[in-house]
């Protein structure tokens, strides 16, 4: 009996060993914020799971934690508790540590801080730009729809040629963003979660900018499935 036990406990100290290796923390300060929940989620298959939760009382301070095998999208998503339908969700990179996310409960996905994460440094600075594009394809639709109302080809001509430039543009930067930071494992995400109808020739040139590490993540297997390799 004394043997099954310490086999037992040798397993169990293995197993937190091993997981402690693998654990990632995540915490910070929503400023602001007195009641609510806080989860940590990632997509799984086609739909959206939580991994871990808090139930925030008083305080905005959290702390969450995960077991992963490798750097992934995951995502922090704040019930408020307040009856409305419509929550708030930032969208981060995480990785195998410590990251650190700190926001404000009136700005919380579009004002937040991270560190303990490139990948995630990486995705706000791509994020930023690609809101650009969106803000001027807005832009372009209101001229747009304007022009329609009062049947204006001209104009309706001129405004889909500067949206076909838009959309060339965006996945120009999406490509040289994605192939600029190809040693981190946000490069093959860009590419199959923002270009990955584009033109397969250039996700080749891409795949190949690629080290072998990267190549084996998670979304260089979804990339290199895609460019057939």
């Amino acid at each position: 009996k004394m043997k099954k036990l310490l086999i037992l406990g040798l397993l169990l100290l293995i197993y937190s060993c091993s997981s402690d290796k693998n654990r990632m923390i995540v915490s910070g300060d929503i400023e602001g914020l007195k009641k609510g929940t806080i989860y940590l989620q990632k997509q799984q298959d086609s739909i959206i799971v939580s991994i871990d939760s808090m139930l925030v009382n008083g305080h905005g301070d959290f702390i969450l934690e995960a077991i992963i095998e490798e750097p992934d999208i995951f995502f922090l998503y704040l019930d408020k508790n307040d009856g409305e339908l419509l929550n708030d969700k930032i969208i981060f990179f995480g990785n195998i540590g410590k990251i650190n996310i700190n926001t404000r409960l009136q700005t919380f996905d579009s004002g937040y801080e991270i560190s303990g994460s490139k990948n995630s440094e990486l995705l706000n600075e791509y994020l930023s730009v690609r809101r650009k594009f969106n803000f001027q394809n807005l832009d372009l639709l209101e001229i747009f729809y304007k022009a329609k109302a009062e049947k204006n080809q001209k104009i309706i001509d001129s405004v889909n040629t500067e949206i076909e430039k838009l959309i060339k543009r965006k996945y120009l930067y999406s490509l040289n963003f994605a192939i600029n930071n190809s040693n981190n494992e946000i490069s093959p995400y860009i590419a199959v979660s923002e270009i990955a109808d584009a033109n397969t020739d250039l996700l080749n040139k891409l795949y190949d900018t690629l080290p072998e590490n990267i190549k084996n993540s998670k979304y260089g297997k979804i990339l290199g499935e895609l460019t057939r390799y």
